[in-house]
């Protein structure tokens, strides 16, 4: 395979008569670069300028050379990260030992086209000129490379590299696309993918509860694949919405980066997350700046969360309070003494361009010969003697190292598979009969065997190795910027990271965190709605903009940010609040309430009342008044009316199945036993009376003690008889009621059958209704013979109320039926009391002068 790499972009002339073949290159690359031969070389793609100048195309002439400017002196300590983790090794005798490795260094300036001649540059090798085996096979110009820092350039690089599964190791790469193991099956990394970087900053909106955000990102493939990632997460791992997205656009675009902020400056977001590079950066916070865009919670992704270029006053009124991620910072013993060890070469070629560049920025001259422009405005030359310590640079500060750190693990993670490989015992490799690799026909393809089973620990403490995607474990350190005085300090506030048993952790010290604000900003569309109430999205906005409806009664949310609200469970309803099912409130008519209290009162005294007159009746049983119109009759509707007073009580309190059973029953039997003894009272009334005429003495003998007896049981038998009938067929039962008011469940008993009843009060009425008829016949006997009006009255109290009581009944809900039937059966009770024995008490207690024989039959003389 490795004459097809060469082929890519050399042409091939051979001699016939020689034993051995030479591979000319056709053309080479005039690219900043740094060689030191070896054995084995590794190469490396850094960014040491930072932007480029394109000459005009004439194709007259060989093109011009494109020119690198802007020096970046931390691009350049990139490369010597490189460099020093090569000389290291070189001096470590457990690794590759009796092999010296080397390494080519080029600079992408910050542009596609010269990262990717760059690349050409390292798999094609960079002689003129070099000897090749008969077959035209040997070990590849370069085992493997690290970088490219860009993820854009990576995966132009990539796509040609992995054709030749060449290893490419990238310290910053970050875009997800590159984790794609079929398109880029020779790609790993030592900086997480943008997908890990995605989930902490999602962590961290998480762990603050920012849901209202915007977005910006870069026009890359960096930018757009972060971005959609970040979009598709949002919504699932934190519930948040953005509130814009916007793309960076490249270079200086003042109208468009204008518009940007403007909406910026409008939305109610007050998080605004950029996933972008620094010259991306830059230019937007010129436009901040000049629009006065304050008030902004800024979240910085790795790719400028560590910039020194914004560490600066001006921007301290709007970076301040910056939370970011940024890569993991590691250290790396000895590298600033070799740093301090660098000096540039006497040689006036290419392979020395990159340390007489950083020479010449660092000090400010030229070397020999300078241009004549310098010469003529004072400049001074270079001597190459110079002394680094004696000039103030972030070169030496070695403090802060993040992307060195990935770079330095890089390396080492091509050195100890290429040891692996070498330490490989014929017989027992992994290839095919259990060969092992030759590293004079090494394929660079073997090496990715041992690539991807890599797994140390640097001397920091932290794991390295590659997933099957080629990623490594990730880790992240949580960055806030602090306003400090004159200057802005970015500091590690916390970290994120991802085990190998794939569980996520972020860890964030919050006394630590600097705010622009007094307190931590929220950033929310809509505040989260409160236990009792559920969230009604707003039309035409996103899912984050809601309203907060109050549950409707009987429902109940006891979380925040319910979607929907739960019902109440039957004998359960909600609190005044929503937010919680409480068990209904019980309602029956009890003793302790002011009308089951007047009920029993009234039910006591009329039961109290009987007895006195009972006992009033028995004490005066021998005068005429009591003797007179059968007084065993008499009695027998005292005790009756006893126990209508008393049944009374069984409508209190809350119903069980005997007092349901009884109630109606007793109140029936009890009714029926009064009515009838007035009915045959009423009915011995019009005996005697007719007696008294010639000829109606015969009457009388049907109306004897016994006939009164028997005709008031078989009457009173026949409601005992439809009572039992009705408790056997549907016996009335205690009911939980929930009908008439949600919130609460009343007590009753449901009569069972309703016929069953209708038949009980119909009787009654019957009997009733008779005795008022045959009572209103008899209204006309002599004057002092009254019974029959009393009689008359006192039905005509107890069908009024009954008549009344059957409507009222009917529309009472609740307690309230039972009180009205209560109420009912106290004032007929009361009615045929006072109507009864009202008058008859009174000649006994207060007239006893007309409680005499003459006076009931009407013989006394008036005076």
């Amino acid at each position: 395979m490795s004459d097809h790499m060469f082929c890519l972009s050399c042409c091939f002339s051979s001699d016939s008569s020689s034993i051995h073949s030479s591979c000319k290159l056709g053309r080479q690359f005039q690219l900043n670069a740094l060689h030191m031969p070896g054995d084995v070389t590794l190469g490396g793609l850094f960014e040491v300028h930072f932007t480029s100048v394109f000459p005009e195309l004439i194709f007259t002439s060989e093109p011009t050379k494109i020119s690198c400017q802007g020096f970046d002196p931390l691009g350049f300590r990139h490369a010597m990260t490189m460099a020093f983790a090569i000389h290291e090794i070189n001096k470590n005798p457990n690794l590759l030992p009796n092999l010296t490795l080397g390494y080519s260094l080029y600079d992408n300036c910050a542009t596609l086209v010269i990262g990717f001649s760059a690349a050409m540059s390292l798999f094609n090798g960079q002689d003129e000129e070099f000897m090749l085996q008969e077959n035209c096979s040997g070990r590849p110009p370069v085992l493997g490379i690290v970088g490219d820092p860009f993820s854009t350039f990576t995966i132009a690089a990539s796509d040609v590299i992995s054709l030749f599964r060449l290893p490419i190791v990238s310290y910053y790469a970050t875009c997800l696309c590159l984790s794609d193991r079929k398109r880029f099956p020779s790609f790993f990394r030592t900086i997480p993918s943008d997908a890990f970087q995605v989930h902490a900053m999602l962590q961290i909106l998480k762990h603050f509860s920012w849901t209202w955000v915007g977005l910006l990102f870069s026009d890359d493939d960096y930018g757009h694949h972060v971005a959609q990632s970040f979009q598709s997460e949002l919504h699932h791992s934190v519930g948040g919405c953005l509130a814009y997205l916007e793309m960076l656009p490249w270079g200086d675009n003042p109208v468009e980066l204008k518009r940007i902020v403007g909406l910026m400056k409008k939305s109610t977001a007050r998080v605004v997350i950029v996933f972008a590079h620094q010259i991306h950066m830059i230019h937007l916070l010129e436009e901040v700046v000049n629009q006065n865009v304050t008030g902004l919670q800024w979240m910085a992704s790795e790719a400028w969360t560590s910039a020194n270029v914004f560490e600066t006053p001006r921007f301290m009124p709007y970076l301040g309070g910056t939370l970011g991620i940024a890569i993991r910072r590691g250290e790396i013993s000895g590298l600033r003494d070799f740093l301090l060890r660098i000096r540039p070469h006497d040689k006036n070629d290419n392979e020395n361009s990159m340390v007489k560049q950083f020479w010449e920025h660092t000090f400010q001259c030229r070397f020999a010969p300078p241009p004549a422009e310098w010469m003529e405005a004072g400049g001074a030359l270079c001597s190459g003697e110079e002394d680094l310590q004696t000039v103030e640079t972030t070169f030496l500060d070695v403090s802060n190292l993040r992307p060195e750190y990935n770079i330095y693990k890089a390396v080492y993670a091509l050195v100890y598979a290429l040891d692996q490989m070498l330490r490989c015992e014929p017989g027992r490799g992994p290839f095919s009969e259990h060969s092992c690799a030759s590293l004079q026909q090494l394929e660079p393809w073997q090496l990715i065997h041992y690539l991807e089973k890599v797994n140390f620990t640097t001397s920091f403490g932290d794991q390295v190795s590659f997933d099957k995607n080629g990623d490594a474990l990730p880790i992240y350190d949580v960055m806030n910027w602090v306003w400090l005085p004159g200057k802005i300090e970015v500091q590690n506030v916390g970290f994120f990271k991802k085990t190998t048993l794939n569980d996520e952790e972020l860890v964030i010290d919050e006394d630590k965190i600097f705010w622009n604000f007094d307190k931590v900003p929220r950033s929310v569309c809509s505040e989260s709605c409160p236990p009792g109430t559920r969230m009604v999205r707003r039309k035409g906005q996103p899912l984050c903009c809601f309203d907060c409806v109050p549950c409707s009664e009987g429902k109940i949310t006891n979380q925040t940010d319910s979607i929907e609200c739960l019902s109440c469970p039957e004998d359960f309803w909600s609190s005044k609040q929503n937010d919680l099912c409480v068990p209904k409130k019980i309602e029956f008519l009890s003793y302790n309430d002011p009308l089951g209290i007047c009920l029993t009162t009234a039910s006591l005294l009329g039961t109290f009342i009987c007895s006195i007159v009972f006992a009033i009746f028995i004490y005066h049983r021998s005068t005429p008044v009591v003797r007179a119109n059968n007084s065993e009759l008499s009695f027998l509707i005292l005790v009756s009316l006893k126990l209508c007073f008393l049944c009374s009580l069984l409508f209190i309190g809350q119903p069980q199945l005997w007092t349901c059973q009884l109630r109606h029953a007793v109140f029936g039997i009890s009714f029926v036993l009064c009515v009838s003894c007035i009915l045959v009272k009423t009915m011995v009334v019009l005996a005697v009376f007719s007696s008294s005429k010639p000829g109606g003495g015969s009457k009388l003998k049907w109306f004897g003690s016994v006939q009164q007896r028997g005709t008031v049981l078989a009457l009173t038998c026949v409601q005992a008889v439809v009572c039992t009938v009705w408790i056997i067929s549907a016996s009335p039962t205690p009911h939980a009621n929930t009908r008439y008011h949600n919130d609460k469940i009343i007590y009753e008993c449901v009569v069972g059958s309703t016929a069953g009843f209708a038949v009980l009060l119909g009787y009654i009425s019957l009997l009733a209704i008779i005795s008022f008829l045959l009572a209103f016949l008899a209204r006309n006997l002599p004057d002092n013979f009254n019974e029959a009006k009393f009689i008359t009255f006192s039905m005509l109290i107890f069908c009024a109320v009954w008549v009344a009581f059957v409507p009222a009944y009917v529309n009472s809900p609740g307690k309230y039926a039972d009180a009205v039937e209560v109420f009912a059966i106290l004032a007929s009770s009361f009615g045929l009391l006072v109507a009864l024995f009202g008058p008859k008490c009174y000649i006994i207690l207060l007239k006893p002068e007309k409680n005499t024989r003459k006076a009931i039959m009407g013989r006394d003389i008036k005076r």
